[in-house]
């Protein structure tokens, strides 16, 4: 008979934040890692909220203020619960009935655009929104998860985190670029360590972040993956790799990661394991860190549903371009070598300051 071994107690948090922001990680292949998240954003809207007050910034009782299509705002309502702020939040059409019963119960103000195909269109109306709400009310405070920097602070725990779990592993992140804070936050505190961490970014086709504007995918559900406006929290030098993959590619993935692995996760996630299964038949020697951002409850009826009609992963190899004149659906890499911004032609879409 085995000894029997007492196992460390577990901790009791003090808020749920604690209890939800730590990630499982879970070994895939001997060289892939999913890092996977209840809501990966918890830690960048308690690292953001916690600056903001320590430095004055913010006090307790204020309103903070924020575009969201859907996971950030959660996080960032669960912060302001935990350090007594007051939250609104202007919600994108694709925010679930269930996100926002959720988000009106911690207390938060929820204002959602009106339904629309146009995901460039939904991205404009809510920035207009924050800035009329700026306008009414000097007191509010526009936390610009888009383009505010301290929004990277958070993931300096998450490195610290890999690092005590992976020691010694050459790394190489994998994730959806989205707002940018996640994947730079983290890579750039990976580096502060050893420099040879390698950064691969997931876009779908139709964002602006790394140059894919001019294509549309009907079925792609670009928030959270992409954007439809220039973001100030993409630091493209920071990336060695792009991959855009369309939405049929990102299902496939997202199933298969259900099928093979039984990780329920959403479509980010899939996309990711996707190309991170690519880049670790390349580089066998590294440890491929992916990042999975949220479950897969959002996603149940565009894409779980579906799992029929899903393609074998196994079948599917992206095409390798040199430059983007050649990027095309549904699946294209190019070796991004940290190279800053490309350039957006004619004046910049996105009205924020």
């Amino acid at each position: 008979m085995r000894d029997h071994i007492t196992a460390p107690a577990p901790p009791v948090h003090e808020h749920v934040t604690d209890a939800i922001k730590a990630p499982a990680l879970i070994r895939l292949t001997p060289n892939t890692v999913l890092v996977r998240f209840e809501t990966l954003k918890v830690y960048s809207a308690l690292g953001a909220v916690r600056h903001l007050l320590e430095t004055g910034v913010l006090r307790r009782g204020q309103t903070v203020v924020d575009s969201s299509s859907g996971i950030y705002a959660l996080a960032l309502a669960m912060a302001c619960h935990r350090y007594g702020l007051r939250c609104r939040i202007v919600a994108s059409t694709t925010v679930s009935d269930a996100m926002r019963a959720q988000l009106e119960i911690l207390g938060v103000t929820v204002d959602r655009m009106p339904p629309t195909d146009d995901l460039l269109l939904d991205q404009h109306r809510r920035v207009r929104l924050v800035q009329e709400l700026l306008a009414r009310d000097p007191d509010l405070h526009w936390m610009r998860q888009y383009h505010d920097p301290l929004h990277h602070l958070g993931y300096a725990d998450l490195a610290d985190l890999l690092r005590r779990a992976l020691p010694g592993e050459p790394l190489t992140v994998v994730g959806s670029v989205g707002t940018g804070a996640s994947t730079g936050g983290l890579t750039r505190s990976l580096r502060a360590h050893d420099p040879r961490v390698r950064l691969v970014g997931v876009q779908p086709f139709g964002s602006v972040s790394f140059g894919s504007e001019r294509f549309t995918d009907p079925d792609a559900i670009i928030a959270g993956i992409g954007s439809a406006i220039p973001f100030d929290n993409v630091h493209h030098e920071l990336y060695d790799r792009i991959h855009w993959l369309d939405f049929q590619h990102a299902m496939a993935a997202t199933v298969g990661l259900m099928r093979e692995h039984a990780v329920f996760a959403g479509l980010s996630t899939g996309a990711a394991h996707l190309v991170a299964a690519w880049e670790a038949g390349r580089e066998p020697a590294r440890t491929h860190v992916v990042i999975g951002a949220d479950t897969g409850h959002r996603y149940t009826e565009r894409v779980f549903t579906r799992h029929r009609e899903a393609l074998d992963p196994a079948r599917l190899a992206p095409a390798e371009i040199t430059s983007l004149t050649d990027l095309a659906p549904p699946w294209a890499t190019l070796d991004w070598a940290r190279r800053p911004a490309v350039p957006v032609p004619g004046p910049r879409k996105d009205p924020v300051p």
